[in-house]
């Protein structure tokens, strides 16, 4: 820690959080264990989870987080094993005067989220907000796409609201300016690359997805939605199995579209949800992996991939658009162009000696990307902002009525 960084209390209010599965759960628990390591006292607040019994609260000896405190959680309309939280502010208020917080970092944008900065704005603690989830973007995959404007000005309302909104990417920071979000900071993402590395490759693994020690295996790892653009990964699969018969497409994770990918295609390999060293055993048992996803504000696959040493194809957007150089460490394609998408993904699977050296080199670029550079950079951050000043003409508009 910096010589002149005492230790702080830090309070992270967060829709989803470990034992969860998915980007922002994961990133935030690592920007809690090393905030720790820092020497932080770290809150949590978070809806109940499903099938959390009531009254039950995590043991702070996780590591995650010093207190918790859980609030009523609901099912997210679209996303049913997610939670959205409802809490009063007047009750973050009186809990956050009895124990005042030094900042409050707000990763979600749902109705806890909104208590929490009203809570924290009455009682002038510095208050930041994370961009996560294009919520937005996502509307039009659930059959909601008018809503997507209101979306956008319901963004712009809350996170004007709070003194500095992080973003994991430059061109996430171009998206939420166009989107009337006035003050944003570059936050990026880590990866644990002693957990993620080609040496946990498992040739047991592969010869049970039926693949000889030459054959391929294409990897997709995260949800199985309608947002992932997985009609993009099925086509890419489907060409390259038509070049290299024995190939096999493994998806790790779950998601709505799980039943129908397993009707249409049952040659392919459902692993379902992996955690900790399973998953690990499977990103290194893979060759190729398809990020095929154009909504994602990150997407901490990518890194996990080029951690395992996997060849990494994906648009050139989120964490492909900022750490992968095309044909040196992976291979990236323009947002519009599905053909280049596919026919990158041919080239790796038909050159034995090309997809060598990517993997090489996305395992050496994954080495640079360590989680403790970026907590700090998150510390940094959150705790140079004013307690109170000149917050943005836009937050004291009403709320959108959505």
């Amino acid at each position: 820690m910096q010589a002149n960084r005492r230790p702080q209390h830090i309070t992270i209010v967060s829709e989803t959080f470990p034992p969860e599965i998915n980007g922002v759960a994961n990133t935030l628990r690592q920007l809690c264990q090393g905030l720790m390591q820092r020497g932080h006292r770290i809150t949590v607040i978070r809806p109940r989870q499903q099938h959390e019994a009531e009254g039950k609260v995590a043991a702070a000896g996780q590591g995650l987080f010093t207190q918790e405190h859980v609030v009523t959680g609901l099912p997210l309309p679209g996303y049913a094993d997610l939670r959205f939280g409802l809490v009063r502010s007047a009750t973050l208020k009186a809990l956050w005067q009895a124990d005042r917080p030094d900042a409050i970092y707000i990763a979600t944008q749902g109705p806890l989220g909104v208590s929490a900065v009203s809570a924290a704005r009455q009682l002038g603690v510095p208050v930041s907000s994370g961009f996560h989830t294009n919520f937005h973007h996502y509307s039009r995959y659930y059959g909601a796409g008018s809503l997507e404007r209101l979306l956008c000005l319901y963004g712009q309302w809350f996170h004007n609201r709070t003194a500095i909104t992080l973003v994991p990417t430059r061109s996430m920071q171009r998206t939420v300016r166009a989107m009337g979000i006035t003050h944003s900071g570059l936050w990026g993402r880590g990866v644990d690359c002693n957990r993620f590395t080609p040496h946990k490759r498992d040739p047991g693994l592969r010869a049970a997805w039926g693949l000889q020690p030459n054959e391929r295996a294409v990897l997709y790892v995260g949800r199985l939605a309608p947002e992932k653009n997985l009609r993009m990964a099925v086509a890419c699969f489907e060409r390259i199995r038509g070049l290299h018969l024995q190939a096999r497409f493994i998806l790790v994770g779950d998601g709505p579209l799980r039943r129908q990918l397993a009707e249409r295609h049952p040659h392919y390999i459902f692993c379902g949800t992996q955690r900790g060293e399973d998953l690990a055993r499977h990103y290194a048992s893979g060759d190729l992996f398809l990020f095929p996803s154009k909504t994602d504000t990150f997407g901490n696959v990518v890194l996990e991939a080029m951690a395992s040493g996997l060849g990494v194809v994906a648009f050139d957007d989120a964490a492909a658009g900022e750490h992968i150089r095309h044909e040196e460490n992976g291979m990236i394609a323009p947002l519009a162009c599905n053909d280049t998408f596919i026919d990158s993904a041919l080239r790796l699977a038909d050159q034995p000696s090309l997809l060598n050296r990517v993997r090489a080199q996305a395992r050496l670029d994954a080495l640079e990307q360590n989680w403790g550079t970026q907590v700090e950079q998150f510390e940094n951050l959150i705790l140079s902002q004013p307690a109170k000043g000149e917050y943005h003409a836009i937050a004291k508009q009403s709320v959108p009525l959505l």
